[in-house]
């Protein structure tokens, strides 16, 4: 699919998407992660039926995004969220409700304000609202009617993040009931914690595309630690080099790493292959370490980011 935004008079023109090819699996959460301007916002407004591509074709849903039958089926979330700040939120939730060609079911209105975690102001006025809540009430109108897909573009912007382990939860018990789930989010760790695919989009191309696991996977980088006593020069010239504690042992964080807080005995060490592992752990033994453990890392989601675009500076 292409997608170029013709300037006045036909004076050239910006490409958005450059022949960008991706299938998003029924049921799936997916993750859609790149740099400012590498034509995520275009791509969201083209499965939207938004924007109509230039070259190609768009399918959602086994039809066009232009159908209102298909649309019907559809839940969105926008990043910029306009909400009537003199209504309250049950008055929004039937009015969303009646665009969708839904009939307003007051109770059920009231429980979908629960489950976001609105039930406390219903009776507020949508202007005495706060960024977070009205985070949740966008997500409550994308809930309403049961969509089959759901769109969300920084659904946990704004919000605590206390808030954004609801948020979590309610998207994980989406997926669960098979809702298919496609996320815009720059918010790099919350799109591990939901997603279990992603897409890299930059320059309107898809650089990487798959299973979050399999794009982690892969890196020859392995992480060990040595009982108490070993010699760190030794290791050191072995090729093992120190690093901080994991994150994981107090922040809950797994394999972030915190500077300034070594951990005693634990190493990385680079290694192309098993042959090559093995024998940087036989000259560290020869030296009189005992191994107590060894696992390979996986990198982050930032790090795939970052070894796809191939730009230290780049901001999801």
């Amino acid at each position: 699919m292409r997608k170029t935004y013709h300037r006045a008079f036909g004076r050239g023109g910006h490409e958005a998407l450059r022949g960008m090819d991706l299938v998003v699996p029924a049921g799936s959460a997916f993750g859609l992660i790149g740099p400012n301007g590498a034509g995520k916002t275009t791509f969201i407004k083209s499965v939207l039926g938004i924007v109509r591509p230039t070259a190609g074709t768009v399918r959602v849903l086994g039809g066009s995004p232009e159908d209102p039958a298909i649309r019907a089926r559809i839940g969105y979330l926008p990043e910029r969220l306009h909400l009537p700040g003199t209504w309250k939120s049950p008055a929004f939730l039937a009015t969303v409700a009646r665009l969708k060609g839904l009939k307003p079911d007051a109770p059920g209105l009231l429980r979908l304000l629960e489950r976001v975690g609105l039930s406390d102001a219903v009776d507020r006025r949508i202007g005495g609202y706060s960024k977070g809540m009205r985070q949740r009430l966008g997500l409550a109108a994308a809930l309403l009617g049961d969509p089959a897909l759901l769109v969300l573009d920084e659904p946990t912007d704004g919000i605590d993040p206390m808030g954004r382990l609801e948020v979590r939860r309610i998207l994980q018990e989406e997926v669960r009931r098979g809702v298919t789930l496609f996320l815009n989010s720059h918010l790099l760790a919350e799109t591990e914690r939901v997603c279990d695919r992603v897409a890299i989009l930059a320059d309107g191309r898809v650089l990487r595309e798959g299973r979050l696991e399999d794009l982690a996977r892969g890196g020859a980088r392995w992480r060990v630690r040595f009982a108490p006593g070993a010699q760190a020069s030794a290791l050191e010239a072995a090729g093992f080099v120190p690093v901080g504690a994991p994150a994981s042992e107090s922040k809950g964080a797994p394999g972030l790493l915190v500077e300034g807080a070594p951990a005693e005995g634990v190493y990385v060490v680079d290694a192309a292959d098993v042959t090559v592992l093995n024998a940087a752990l036989d000259r560290a033994r020869a030296s009189g370490a005992l191994l107590v453990d060894l696992r390979r890392e996986g990198a982050d989601l930032e790090a795939v980011l970052l070894g796809a675009v191939g730009s230290p500076g780049v901001a999801a």
